[in-house]
């Protein structure tokens, strides 16, 4: 198949088996590709720093509801600074602080966040095999958590930036990135993605938020990589996915993937 080609939905659900890494690091495994990253390839990446700048992917939390923030995230002030300076706050609690309770909906296409490997399902299974229902109503995921990750994910980062290589100022919303499109981005830009870098794709699809207003992914689409892209992540063993969108294109073309 050829580096351009939408591949069939059969293809895509046989790549569900020939690209899996279930099983690739034994049957108790929960960490799944961030296996990777080894403390070989922790200490090559820090030694590639040279400014020592921390540049955020993050978008600030919002707390207002539009078409793309249909779940806002909800802030709650426990206590203000208001009343202190003129000591007219009526309040038991008598340090002066601020408290603040903030809830929020992770999954959703406005809050930063990073999926565990209990995420998704397939056929009722997730990561290496195990079944759905470990990730329960009142325990949530008692298996392949983010917890696995809490000592922190540290690697090579690699951004392809895509309306750059396209020379345009976003994708289309009904437009995802290609195989082809990684492939220039290492021609262009002089890298070659190794096993465990962490992979950013960058769509411009939050600029064309800021320019043109929120929209509507459910109801207008949205850009991603398009599951052709799925042999070379393989391939490349890259350890994390990062996006400015979701990682699936919506729709995905599919009616069963």
């Amino acid at each position: 198949m050829s580096t351009n080609s939408i591949p069939t939905e059969q293809q895509v659900i046989k790549w569900m088996d020939e690209l899996s890494n279930w099983k690739r690091w034994g049957e108790d495994d929960q960490m799944g590709a961030l296996n990777l990253i080894t403390p070989e390839s922790v200490k090559q990446s820090i030694s590639l720093v040279n400014d020592g700048i921390s540049v955020s992917c993050a978008r600030p939390l919002d707390t207002n509801i539009d078409a793309e923030v249909y779940r806002p995230t909800q802030r709650l002030m426990l206590e203000s600074g208001e009343g202190w300076e003129y000591h007219e706050k009526n309040t038991d609690f008598q340090i002066q602080a601020a408290l603040e309770h903030l809830s929020m909906v992770y999954h959703g296409y406005h809050i930063t966040h990073i999926d565990s490997p209990a995420h998704f399902f397939w056929n009722g299974k997730m990561y290496n095999d195990r079944p759905s229902y470990l990730v329960s109503t009142n325990l949530g995921a008692t298996v392949n958590s983010v917890d696995n990750a809490k000592n922190g994910i540290v690697g090579r980062g690699i951004l392809v930036d895509v309306p750059l290589i396209r020379k345009v100022n976003w994708l289309d919303r009904h437009e995802g990135v290609m195989p082809q499109d990684i492939l220039a981005a290492e021609k262009k830009c002089g890298f070659e993605i190794q096993p465990g870098d962490i992979l950013f794709i960058r769509t411009g699809q939050l600029r064309r938020t800021l320019t043109e207003g929120p929209f509507s992914p459910p109801d207008d689409g949205s850009t991603a990589c398009q599951a052709a892209c799925l042999p070379i992540f393989r391939e490349r063993d890259i350890s994390v996915l990062g996006t400015d969108t979701s990682n699936d294109m919506i729709p995905s073309g599919y009616k069963t993937v």
